[in-house]
């Protein structure tokens, strides 16, 4: 396992690339799909221990903030002959398994990761209804697999967006698996 940090690719106030990508619902899915007041990114996978560590989370941001904000996770990782956990079947056994109801989309070329500038998994980045980036950071404070988050940084950065409140920390690093390059 390579562990990486997330960098500063896009910067705040740019704009999310556009997409075009199939879900494990076998949907094509757009950028323009998701008209909420904002949108969470999540570049994930299945067999990385940080990505299974915050899948609760995950799932407690879409289930707080779903009438609001449409989260997606999207795979980038190939190699699935040494990692078949991030296959697309694997991916739509994980959606079951977990009872994810958010989008998990396959970006089989990688092309979407490196417009967005994803290097790890988990790697979130938040825009506004303009899709606009206004966060590009962590889930929690919680900076391994085996930590107890005390602080839900995600959570407060969206509430503190929706509430139009500044976030104080535009950047806050990531930290997870590196995304497996082909």
């Amino acid at each position: 396992m390579v562990t990486i940090e997330s960098a500063v690719s896009l910067k705040t106030g740019d704009s999310a690339p556009d997409f075009e990508l199939v879900g494990t619902d076998d949907k094509k899915h757009t950028l323009n799909d998701y008209d909420k007041n904002g949108l969470l990114i999540i570049f994930m996978c299945n067999h990385c221990p940080y990505v299974k560590a915050k899948i609760e989370a995950i799932k407690e941001i879409h289930q707080k903030f779903q009438d609001k904000i449409a989260v997606v996770g999207i795979n980038s990782n190939a190699n699935h002959e040494k990692y078949p956990d991030d296959s697309f079947e694997s991916m739509k056994n994980v959606v079951r398994e977990k009872e994810m109801e958010f989008d998990y989309l396959v970006d089989e070329t990688q092309e979407i990761s490196k417009k967005y500038g994803a290097v790890c998994t988990p790697d979130p980045f938040l825009f506004d209804s303009e899709r606009k980036l206004i966060f590009h950071g962590r889930i929690d404070d919680a900076m391994n697999p085996d930590a107890k988050a005390t602080q839900k940084v995600m959570i407060n950065n969206i509430e503190k967006f929706l509430n139009g409140e500044k976030i104080e920390k535009d950047f806050d690093p990531s930290i997870g698996c590196s995304i497996k390059w082909k």
